[in-house]
């Protein structure tokens, strides 16, 4: 059976070690998983005033993308030993109203990344704890703490050595047995 997986990162900028690290687990997932980025850049800052009947065109776009997935991936840097702003405003955004989550009950996956050694655990355990609340079983095997990532990457996006190849691969892999157990109850 084939899943559609949402994939926010957490990083705005355009050559980010966090999207090239998505892009690497997308292009070596198994068939059964397809992906969509769903962007975060444009969203305004969450205001509960704007949470009406008619909220702002970029957040009922988001909560669309987001309800309309089987699962959602996240990639994310560390900022100040959490998760970046943007990514922390998107969670608030697609919880919103409240009773009417677009993540609930979603099959979620987290990787941090960071050029640093320390592969941004403090983000990967803060995005866990907002994962919890929101009601998505998040995947906790194989963990995926992604330090060094400036020097893991080709100029053409790809993964330089074989370990980093395998072990995107073998993510992806367990991130869609993951997702077949969660939605089959």
């Amino acid at each position: 059976m084939s899943h559609q997986v949402a994939v926010i990162v957490g990083s705005l900028r355009k050559g980010s070690f966090s999207r090239l690290v998505a892009k690497a687990i997308v292009s070596l997932a198994p068939p059964e998983l397809s992906f969509t980025f769903v962007e975060i850049g444009a969203l305004s800052l969450y205001n509960q005033d704007l949470d009406t009947a008619d909220p702002p065109e970029t957040w009922k776009q988001f909560r669309a993308q987001v309800k309309a997935a089987d699962a959602v991936l996240f990639v994310t840097p560390e900022y100040n030993r959490s998760v970046p702003g943007p990514l922390k405003n998107a969670i608030d955004i697609g919880s919103r109203p409240y009773g009417h989550s677009a993540f609930d009950k979603k099959p979620a996956a987290v990787v941090s990344v960071s050029p640093g050694a320390l592969a941004a655990f403090g983000a990967n355990h803060h995005l866990r704890q907002s994962l919890t609340f929101l009601n998505m079983p998040t995947m906790q095997q194989p963990e995926a703490y992604i330090g060094g990532a400036g020097g893991l990457f080709d100029d053409d996006g790809k993964p330089k050595t074989e370990a980093t190849t395998t072990f995107l691969r073998s993510f992806a892999g367990a991130f869609a047995t993951w997702i077949s157990k969660v939605l089959a109850g």
